[in-house]
């Protein structure tokens, strides 16, 4: 299926616009991030695609993000880990059924083995998914039919909330849906837009080359937000909800959601120096030293030389990939607030107005 569904919609005035992406089946974040927000029916919610998959409760997440659709102040977009009605298509080949099961059991969560375990189905004694697919259609109609009219993209008078990306040059509908769903690194591209484009997918994190921010990142030359704060994909990540104040403004704020313990700096920190950000996708290391809680590791594309936790390594070869990670050293002052993501022999892990890295003083 490669033809978009646009939905045109014309936000009542004074209401606030709350946008998240990238929920990725974390319901305590979810619920976390509307609280803080002080969501309410006098607020639009706009759920920018990814909201399944990955996180431990897809089945729930989706009728949760039903019910409050039904009220009519949420609308939900459909990311590229939101798609599994296609397996249903016309189009669709069911050559592909086996790989589908082989996600399944491989993922080991997600709403295809949500909807199984509730069903009363066992992914490992399945031989053949193609019937256990006519089994799902049947027990969770009003399910797939939410999935099935997910637009892909949603237009205003002033932004288009799609979950990727677009191109400048051409309308909406002329686009693949690859190019809503799938445009990686899309803050990178060159491309400048009329009206606000808001985006999720891409974790705004693995823009940044030696420091490691989630927060919101908002390119007023491209007129592009991008949200995707890490939810579910990143041990530090969070889920951020960007706030348009109303239909006409450009003054965006934001709040995010995290579960992590909220502590005090004690001893003032100068921070900086010298430090990278090993991450998704290029996190290859060959481990020089391990050692019981730090291993001493070289990043193998740069050659750059950390401490990595040791139980961050994916296996005990002396090559291995590796968690996200970064040795950069937080400038923070007494009195500061952080949020402890690890606390270890050498000093903490704390993100710090969005930002990751290491402290080494002492915390209330």
């Amino acid at each position: 299926m490669n033809t978009p569904r646009i939905q045109r919609w014309t936000p009542e005035p004074g209401k606030r616009l709350l946008v998240v992406s990238d929920i990725h089946g974390n319901v305590p974040y979810f619920e976390g991030v509307l609280r803080k927000a002080r969501f309410c029916d006098r607020d639009e919610l706009i759920v920018d695609g990814d909201f399944l998959e990955k996180g431990p409760e897809s089945l729930r997440m989706l009728r949760i993000l039903m019910e409050l659709s039904r009220r009519g102040n949420t609308r939900v977009l459909c990311g590229n880990c939101d798609d599994w009605y296609d397996i249903y298509r016309p189009d669709w080949d069911d050559k592909d059924d086996e790989k589908v099961l082989q996600y399944i059991l491989w993922r080991k969560c997600g709403l295809l083995w949500d909807m199984c375990n509730a069903a009363g189905l066992d992914p490992f004694e399945m031989g053949d998914f193609t019937a256990a697919k006519a089994t799902l259609l049947k027990a969770f109609p009003a399910e797939w039919d939410f999935l099935k009219n997910l637009p892909h993209a949603l237009e205003t008078e002033n932004f288009v909330f799609v979950h990727a990306g677009m191109r400048p040059d051409i309308p909406l509908e002329q686009h693949s849906v690859d190019e809503l769903v799938k445009v990686e690194r899309f803050l990178k591209l060159d491309r400048f837009f009329s009206k606000w484009v808001i985006v999720g997918h891409w974790p705004v994190m693995l823009y940044g080359r030696d420091r490691v921010c989630a927060n919101p990142i908002v390119d007023r030359n491209k007129r592009i937000a991008s949200i995707d704060g890490g939810c579910v994909l990143k041990d530090d990540g969070q889920l951020n909800c960007l706030i348009i104040p109303h239909r006409d403004s450009e003054d965006f704020g934001f709040v995010s959601y995290d579960p992590f313990p909220v502590r005090t700096v004690l001893d003032d920190q100068a921070g900086g120096g010298r430090s990278y950000y090993i991450r998704w996708g290029d996190s290859s290391v060959e481990v020089l030293e391990r050692g019981e809680e730090f291993s001493r590791c070289r990043h193998r594309r740069t050659g750059y030389e950390m401490d990595i936790l040791t139980k961050y390594l994916f296996t005990d070869n002396p090559i291995t990939d590796c968690n996200d990670c970064t040795d950069y050293v937080l400038p923070l002052r007494e009195g500061d607030k952080v949020r402890v993501v690890e606390e270890c022999s050498r000093g903490y892990f704390v993100k710090h107005k969005g930002v990751s890295g290491w402290y080494y003083g002492r915390l209330l």
